[in-house]
């Protein structure tokens, strides 16, 4: 099937591979732009978590101020001094940054929920359902979506990407480690608000 050069180009830029991968990737999704995307991102989540084992000690510290009322610094890391300095790594560190001053999210990843919080959380949740004096199976799917919605805000990499709703912070950490073909991580994080102590 023939794909309009156009679209090659589009998705090109959009993942960091070359001509000829981007028109395969077309080629093999019918021309469907959206669905070349789906299957690259499937293809490249194989690789990132590959990827995901490796040491990543480099990176940047990014700072961000908002108005003088909100400032964040975040730890992003990769694995070379290289990918360090690449305008696509330093641009998703600024993009995270953003999404910490905007978001305020507790926690990095939801293995950083501490399990009384949850725990907590959940008991809070159960008490309500059955207060509600739902059925018990009704409750249990309600108290599991309510969990996941709930701390789904408050990690940051489950949070949904302020530029790009169809997008986790998640997704556009995954998108640098195809393009970029390093281990990416976000190790620390710290916001601070003008009048507001935690």
């Amino acid at each position: 099937m023939a794909v309009s050069l156009d679209e090659v180009k589009k998705l090109k830029e959009l993942t960091g591979l070359g001509l000829t991968d981007a028109k395969k990737a077309l080629e093999e999704a019918k021309g469907d732009f959206d669905k070349a995307v789906k299957a690259l991102r499937e293809k490249g989540l194989t690789k990132a978590e590959k990827r995901g084992q490796r040491e990543a000690r480099e990176g940047v510290i990014e700072s961000y101020v908002h108005s003088g009322r909100i400032g964040v610094l975040v730890e992003v890391n990769c694995e070379t001094d290289f990918v360090a300095k690449n305008d696509i790594f330093k641009n998703l560190a600024h993009e995270i940054a953003l999404q910490i001053a905007s978001m305020n999210p507790k926690y990095i990843s939801a293995d950083d929920i501490p399990a009384e919080v949850y725990s907590e959380k959940k008991a809070e949740l159960v008490k309500a359902a059955e207060e509600s004096g739902k059925p018990k199976e009704v409750a249990e799917k309600m108290i599991d979506g309510q969990l996941k919605k709930y701390f789904a805000e408050q990690v940051l990499l489950t949070q949904v990407f302020w530029k790009d709703d169809s997008k986790t912070i998640d997704d556009i950490v995954k998108d640098a480690i195809m393009k970029l073909g390093e281990n990416i991580r976000v190790s620390q994080m710290a916001r601070i608000e003008l009048g507001v102590s935690e």
